[in-house]
């Protein structure tokens, strides 16, 4: 008896031990309780063109790199535009009262295979990635253009804060010639699973099943999301954020609404060009404000 009760105590220090830290890789859920706030800047009127920047090895066979990982994420771009959810972000309008209109367009995707700004990224090396793409004339110097740079699991990006406890995707404005543009880091989920995609990962570390069976491309696809949401809505820090200084997709993190068992066995909670999805909620910007998938 002695020793059950041994090893019962153990277990349970294990457990004390072991669940916290799961949990803390998952980042504790933003406060969700205050209103938005703007802050008199620009918001990205219209509709976007959204360019993807592939950096890294997506050719060599690496887990999250693969021809479905990248139709997962550019099916999501490519239909997201009008849709229910990115109308969210027309409750954001700019000192003019005029908002985004919810469109979006998918204006194709570039390969940077070189590595020519090393494995470890800084916020200047992902901004001067897309400045050789566009001096290269590799994509066009949009003004109305958001470039998205999908990084490969062997690059990290320590500085804007990937695989932190929870992540939100890094972005920003940057100028070229005397025009801006506006970007953002989409980090692969292979190189931290939990960080990246806790979602589709149980507490024990295993994967669970994600709507498309592509955990990266499934992970991905909610973090460009979250990326677009804020861009549209605060493309040079001065747009919408509320005192805490989380922006519109970071106070609804973590959460999904109401969702749906797929045919796999996956969680989802909306459907876009044919695909299922599970993607973060965005915050609807109304007197008092709310976590939601859809806007009328």
């Amino acid at each position: 008896m002695k020793k059950k009760t041994t090893n019962l105590l153990v277990l349970l220090l294990l457990a004390i031990i072991f669940v916290p830290n799961a949990l803390a890789q998952r980042g504790a859920p933003p406060k969700t309780d205050s209103r938005m706030i703007y802050h008199n800047g620009p918001v990205m009127r219209g509709a976007s063109h959204v360019y993807f920047i592939y950096y890294g090895c997506w050719s060599c066979g690496m887990p999250g790199t693969g021809v479905q990982s990248q139709a997962v994420v550019s099916n999501l771009v490519s239909t997201l535009g009008l849709s229910p959810y990115f109308r969210i972000n027309t409750t954001y309008p700019d000192s003019t009262g005029d908002a985004p209109n919810g469109a979006l367009v998918y204006a194709g995707a570039v390969y940077d295979s070189s590595y020519s700004h090393g494995n470890e990224l800084t916020a200047a090396d992902i901004s001067a990635i897309i400045a050789d793409n566009l001096l290269q004339g590799m994509i066009p110097q949009d003004p109305v253009g958001i470039y998205l740079v999908f990084a490969s699991p062997d690059v990290s990006s320590i500085e804007t804060g990937f695989c932190n406890a929870g992540y939100s995707p890094y972005h920003g404005q940057s100028v070229l010639m005397g025009t801006a543009f506006r970007f953002a880091f989409i980090g692969n989920a292979m190189r931290c699973p939990v960080p990246a995609g806790p979602q589709f990962v149980a507490l024990d570390g295993s994967f669970l099943p994600t709507p498309n069976g592509d955990f990266a491309g499934d992970a991905m696809a909610s973090i460009a999301a979250r990326a677009l949401n804020m861009i549209v809505t605060n493309p040079n820090g001065s747009g919408w954020y509320d005192r805490y200084y989380f922006e519109n997709a970071e106070k609804c993190q973590g959460t999904f609404g109401t969702t749906y068992t797929t045919s796999s066995g996956a969680r989802a909670n909306m459907q876009l060009g044919g695909r299922d999805y599970l993607i973060d909620q965005n915050w609807v910007n109304d007197r008092k404000g709310y976590c939601s998938v859809s806007y009328p």
